[in-house]
Parts: C-alpha cells; structure tokens; sequence
C-alpha cells in the first residue's frame, strides 16, 4: 500500500534550463565593451582636434628680433644719475638689449604721438610707396600738414608728412584708406604689437591723439629698436626737412621734423610726442663708434634737455667688454 501511492504520488517538475542564455549574456557584455571603446574613441578624437587648435592659437610665435651675435656687452662704470623731469625714462644698447639707465620703466604712460611709430610700420605692411591716398576727413586737431579733404597723396609723401611734423591728419588718412578703415587699422596695430610680445602697450587710434593709447619707456625702447630696422622708417625719421606735393603737384607742403635733436652730432631719430595728458615724450636713436643707443623719456617737463643729460652721463660711464671666450 504504501508502495502503492509512493509510485503513483506526483512528482515536482523542474524547468527547464535555457541552454543559450550564457550565449546571450556573453554577446551582452560584448556589445557593452565595444560601445564603451567606440565611444573612448570618439572622445580621443575629439581631444585630439580640440588640442590642435589649441596648440595652433598658443603656439610660440617667432622672435621680431633678428638673431644677436654679440662681439660686445656694454658696462657702466658708474651708476647714472642724471636730474631730469621726465617721470619715466629708459636707455638701451641697442644691440643687447641692456638696459643702462632706467627710471620706473615699467610704468604705463600715454605715449602722444609716438603712436605714430607702430602706425608706420603697420601701414609699411600694406601700402606701396607709390600708392595713392585720399583724404576724406579734415578739420583735425592739433598738429596737422594741412591736407584737404578730396585731395590725393602718395603714400610715401603721407609717411613723411606723419612722421616729421607729426601731421595727425597724415596718420588719420592712412587709417581710413587701410581696408575696413580706420577700426580695423588700430586693430592690426594691436595685433601687430601682441607678436612683438607688448604685453603693456595699447593703440586706441593712429595717430596718439586719444589718450587710451598707453606703453611703457622699455616697450617703447624695444618698439623703436624694431621700428629701426625697417630702412624706410630708419630713412624717413632721421630726415630733418622735406618737401611734398599732393598728386597733382598744386598743393605743395615743407615738412619740417619736430625733433630739434637731429642738430647734435650721432642723432638720428625717432619721433616726439605730445598732449596735456602724456605731457612731452621723445624717443632718441643715438649713434657713436659703431653703437646705437635707444633713449626713451615719458611724461617730461623738458624733453629734449633730458635726453641730452642721460647722454652726456652714459658717453663718460659706458664701455664695451668683449663676450668671446
């Protein structure tokens, strides 16, 4: 009997295993580690583009600087101490770069015209000598050539009438007839004093009459040094009189160069400078047996009188030791 419902008792079913599932789990997996590396790799490739023109707009930009092979450093047997009313001042070997005598040379003032150095280089970029110029805009402030509005100027005779009386009216025509005119003109001034590596030096306008152009005395230095080995510039600002024509020959102008020091023996240069607010700045390229010294004064009560103190002081302290082994 008891055999009897023991044979005939039910028994419990077991399911049946799904014999594929291992399979399907496996492929699972797989399919999530393949989409974690395609997408690991799209990241990198994105990574890799974003680096690219990261790099591209970091990149070290080459030196303005023409490679120095010096035969000679300059060394001052003295400290100089010259009693001048400038503010701020710098004295540089040209060809080094020392700096021989410095007064709060970091410090930033408004440069006046001496803006008008970076406007030259900038227009030399562009323009050809015999590139014809219109003005369109008159009644400037300040010191002007006297250009008329609708009258046409060779572009070399606009440089001349900029740089040696410092016409306003002459950097201000340039501006305008540079393509998107006179914005984008003081924008590429901007750029053009980033890749000089002027990290204290703005341009508001062309021609230094704004106030919000700003640099220091070493920048300044250093933008003439540069500005210096352009021949044309070199040429132009060394130049103590000329006379031009507008194209037509009717409109005659006699420009004379601001810069009273180009009457003593060895100046050759570079630009004045001046407005209430930047009161008299001079930049001074100064040459003597083989050496050209750069001199900058900012925000002087006499500015000519202060550069030839700092030389008269240098010309008796200064010598040159050799830097070869």
């Amino acid at each position: 009997m008891k055999d009897s419902q023991k044979k005939h008792q039910p028994r419990t079913k077991i399911p049946a295993s799904n014999s594929f599932q291992p399979a399907v789990l496996k492929w699972d997996s797989i399919l999530v580690v393949f989409s974690i590396l395609i997408s690991a790799l799209v990241l990198l490739s994105l990574a890799n583009v974003y680096l690219k023109v990261w790099i591209g707009g970091n990149s070290i930009l080459p030196s303005p600087v023409k490679e120095i092979s010096l035969a000679a450093y300059p060394e001052l047997s003295a400290k100089l101490d010259p009693y001048i009313t400038a503010q701020a001042a710098v004295a540089m070997d040209d060809e080094s770069k020392a700096v021989l005598y410095a007064k709060n040379e970091n410090l930033r003032f408004s440069m006046a015209s001496t803006t008008k150095i970076m406007t030259a280089l900038v227009a030399l970029d562009y323009f050809k000598p015999d590139d014809i110029l219109t003005v369109y805009t008159g009644d400037i402030d300040l010191a002007v050539v006297g250009f008329s509005v609708g009258e046409k100027v060779y572009f070399m005779d606009v440089l001349y009438g900029m740089l040696l009386p410092s016409g306003n009216d002459a950097a201000i025509m340039i501006a305008q007839n540079y393509p998107g005119g006179e914005e984008a003109f003081v924008e590429k001034m901007n750029e053009k004093a980033k890749s000089f590596n002027l990290k204290n030096t703005h341009f508001a306008d062309s021609s230094g009459f704004s106030d919000d152009n700003y640099s220091t005395p070493l920048e300044m230095a250093r933008l003439a040094s540069l500005a210096l080995q352009n021949k044309t510039v070199a040429k132009i600002v060394a130049t103590k009189r000329k006379t031009i024509t507008d194209v037509s020959g009717a409109n005659v102008y006699d420009l004379p160069n601001l810069d009273i020091l180009l009457d003593k023996e060895g100046i050759t240069g570079v630009k004045t400078g001046y407005t209430q607010e930047a009161g008299g700045v001079l930049i001074t390229s100064s040459e003597a047996n083989g050496k050209r010294l750069i001199l900058v004064v900012m925000k002087s009560k006499d500015r000519f009188s202060d550069i030839e103190k700092i030389l008269s002081q240098i010309a008796g302290s200064v010598t040159f030791v050799s830097t070869h082994p």
